[in-house]
């Protein structure tokens, strides 16, 4: 029996376009605006490395849809979990669909035929695809060939890797969207010290806000220091 499509996904209403750092992505931005908002490109394929916001920017995506009365789909796949391709069941009756990390159907052929059906249903429907990857869709390791053909035939979009200057700012930009502040020194010392990796340092926000509040204190470098030193106590 097929799978149920959830009539509902999890959609996070704080990772809306206003809340991403974009640095020197406003073309990426907009042509995902556009599309979103049921205008632009019919296919986008966004590509970038891990921590780069790709889940945030295809959840913005879902975010903008819904806000101009279109219906949307956002479509996680995990590598450690993924789902059964039945979930494609149906999918192409949404305005748009976001399908996040198509690179962990690549290599399996049940899940390449399922995507190469639901492409040709959805495209016959005229309604907006984004997909994001970790490489360029002509790295995608995808065996079924005309499968990869249509990973091509939209625009590609590159997240660029950002450089220190703007991780610090980034890290200032999505602390402030929280309500909390970090400043440069505090950012510079967090990339210097602590992670040069930005998912660890998006994942340490939340612990850091929750600090601040119970000490309500601002956020100081002797004070970073302190909460980094408990953390690793437990």
């Amino acid at each position: 029996m097929a799978e149920q499509i959830p009539v509902q996904f999890d959609l996070q209403a704080e990772q809306s376009f206003a809340s991403f750092y974009t640095a020197s992505h406003q073309q990426v931005i907009q042509q995902l605006t556009d599309t979103a908002s049921g205008q632009g490109e019919q296919q986008l394929y966004l590509w970038g490395k891990q921590g780069s916001g790709k889940s945030h920017l295809l959840q913005a995506c879902c975010l903008r849809a819904h806000q101009r009365n279109l219906s949307a789909f956002f479509l996680p796949l995990d590598k450690n979990q993924p789902p059964t391709p039945e979930i494609l069941s149906g999918l192409e009756t949404f305005d748009l669909i976001c399908i996040d990390n198509i690179e962990v159907c690549a290599g399996n052929k049940i899940w390449e035929l399922a995507l190469f059906n639901f492409y040709n249903r959805h495209r016959e429907n005229n309604h907006k695809l984004i997909v994001s990857a970790d490489c360029p869709p002509n790295y995608l390791p995808i065996d079924l060939a005309d499968l990869k053909t249509r990973m091509n035939w939209g625009l590609t979009l590159k997240l660029q890797e950002l450089s220190d200057t703007e991780q610090i700012s980034a890290l200032t930009f999505k602390a402030k969207n929280r309500g909390f502040e970090i400043s440069p020194q505090v950012g510079d010392f967090l990339r210097k010290h602590y992670a040069r990796d930005l998912p660890e340092l998006w994942s340490l926000l939340p612990k850091l806000e929750q600090a601040t509040l119970v000490a309500k204190r601002k956020l100081t470098v002797p004070f970073l220091k302190q909460i980094l030193a408990e953390d690793t106590e437990l």
